[in-house]
Parts: C-alpha cells; sequence; structure tokens
C-alpha cells in the first residue's frame, strides 16, 4: 500500500485557477500525495509565487485565459511536452458577478457562462483524450453550492454552475466504463478574494459594515463560517486518490450543512 505522500506519484495534474485560493490550497494538498503539477491561469507572478511554495513538488507553470479555446489548446499541448499525459484535471478558474437578472446585460451573462462553464469544457476535452488511452482519469469541477441551489442577484453565476453540474453528470457517464472518474465539489461561502469582493460589494451597496456583510453571507451556513480551502482541497485529493474509484457524476457540498 502506498505511503500517504506517494498516492499520485507519478501523476500529471492540471489545476486551473492555481495561482490563489481553493487553486492554491488544491496545488498543495496534491503536492503533498506526489503529483507533479501544472498551475494555470491568468497571472504569471501569482503562478510562480504558488509554485515556489510547491517546495520539492515537480511543477510547470501556464498563462493562459481559459475562456480561449486555442490558448487552453496550446497550454495543454505544453503540459503534456514537459509533464507527459494528463491524468488529473481540476477545473478551478472561476468568477462571481452580482447584478439583478434585469441589470445583467449580454457582456455579464456571456462572461460568467465563458470562465465558469465554458472553461471547464475546453479543459476537459483537450485533457480527456489522455485519460482515455491511459485507461485512467479524475476530473474534478469546483462548482458552488450556487449549482445546486439558487441564490438572488447573481442569475449568471448560478446558470454556469449549474451548468458545470450538468457537464460533470454527463462526461461521468461518458466514460464510466474507462476507470475515469467526473465529479463536481460544491463549497458554499469560501474564504477566498471572491467572497472578499462579495463582502466589499455588499458593504458598498448597503451601507453595511465588512463585518455585517460577513455576517449575512454566513448566516446561510448552519455552522455559522466561511468554509476554508483546505477543506475543500481535502475533498479534492480524497476523489484523486485510491478508494474513491467508485465516486463519479456526484456533486459535493462543502458547505456545512447548507444544502441537505
Amino acid at each position: 500500500m502506498k505511503q500517504a505522500g506517494e498516492q499520485l506519484k507519478g501523476r500529471h495534474a492540471v489545476i486551473t485557477g492555481a495561482g490563489r485560493g481553493i487553486g492554491a490550497a488544491i496545488a498543495r494538498a496534491l503536492a503533498g500525495a506526489g503529483a507533479q503539477l501544472t498551475l494555470l491561469g491568468r497571472t504569471a507572478a501569482s503562478l510562480a509565487t504558488a509554485a515556489e511554495s510547491l517546495a520539492g513538488a515537480r511543477t510547470n507553470c501556464q498563462t493562459a485565459d481559459v475562456t480561449d479555446a486555442v490558448a487552453v489548446k496550446a497550454a495543454v499541448v505544453e503540459a503534456r511536452q514537459r509533464l507527459g499525459p494528463v491524468n488529473i484535471l481540476i477545473n478551478n478558474a472561476g468568477q462571481a458577478a452580482s447584478a439583478s437578472l434585469v441589470k445583467t446585460d449580454d457582456a455579464l451573462w456571456q462572461a460568467m457562462l465563458a470562465v465558469n462553464l465554458t472553461g471547464s469544457f475546453l479543459l476537459m476535452r483537450e485533457c480527456l483524450p489522455d485519460m482515455v488511452t491511459a485507461n485512467f482519469g479524475r476530473i474534478v469541477n469546483i462548482a458552488s453550492t450556487a449549482g445546486l441551489k439558487g441564490y438572488g442577484y447573481v442569475a449568471a453565476y448560478c446558470a454556469a454552475k449549474h451548468g458545470v453540474i450538468g457537464l460533470t453528470r454527463a462526461t461521468a457517464l461518458e466514460h464510466a466504463k474507462r476507470n475515469i472518474t467526473v465529479n463536481a465539489v460544491c463549497p458554499g461561502y469560501t474564504d477566498t478574494d471572491i467572497v472578499s469582493e462579495s463582502i466589499a460589494n455588499i458593504s458598498a451597496k448597503t451601507g453595511r459594515t465588512r463585518e455585517e456583510a460577513l455576517v449575512e453571507l454566513v448566516a446561510v451556513n448552519p455552522q455559522g463560517r466561511l468554509v476554508t480551502p483546505a477543506e475543500v482541497a481535502n475533498t479534492v485529493l480524497w476523489l484523486c486518490c485510491p478508494g474513491a474509484e467508485s465516486v463519479t457524476g456526484q456533486s459535493i457540498a462543502i458547505a456545512g450543512g447548507e444544502v441537505v
């Protein structure tokens, strides 16, 4: 039986949005299990900082916009050349913007679909052939509780994350007999930059203090707190390691009981 630090030894994992927050936490978790990592994101500096923190791990940084099909293909080709075929894909890149439905313009709608849904599709399309050839693959899409329920004033984001869950389920069924699992992890409000921006937005629009805005957000979590990036990363790690082979097509809420 492999030791904890060797469970993913020799596996090549691509992680999008890897420069900070949940993506960086996932990189640490997978590196700790022995995976070699391609960190993909839009900002080279944040990727480099994340890579430097992974002492001893073999890493490769790729700068790309996940909404750009040409850039995604080029990044995966380069990643494959440097670290070999892709065995694990973590679609973490995402963005949230708030507006009432009638104030959601075409640009906001398309932007939310592009980064949260189309980006996941593009990476899956490029990485799945490696997994099919190897008869092994693990895909984890970081969705959201917004993909399992509705929240007001983020209709475009909710629609995109619901789409991620549908994409996850369909792809899991297509590849169930190939030792390829496809799952979604659905965090509630998590202690990340996106939530910090949401708190600032609530404060600016309502006049509440940041502390009052935070209380409003965590009120939906029965545990009364923000989820931590490490908690999300631990679930992702479990899905990628031996022992979770029968778990596929699932949408796992990490939300303190908000979704039951």
